[in-house]
């Protein structure tokens, strides 16, 4: 696999992650918990966390990327 498809894949990732996670905080400031707009954006942003983390899991399985020390 590309190492640069490697680091986007796994930034793409991490904005959709924080993006979910600032959504949550917007619809909890002005939905005032009227609607289900901030579960929402907090589930999605669960839900990317695990699929990121699979997707972690799988490519260290599948030889993609090789895990190594923090001073490695």
């Amino acid at each position: 696999m590309n190492p640069s498809l490697k680091l986007v894949l796994i930034v793409g990732f991490l904005i959709v992650i924080l993006w979910n996670l600032g959504a949550g905080l917007y619809y909890m400031l002005v939905d005032k918990g009227q609607t289900k707009r901030t579960v929402n954006a907090l589930t999605r942003r669960i839900a990317f966390s695990v699929a990121m983390i699979l997707l972690v899991i799988l490519a260290i399985y599948m030889g993609w990327i090789t895990p190594h020390g923090v001073g490695g």
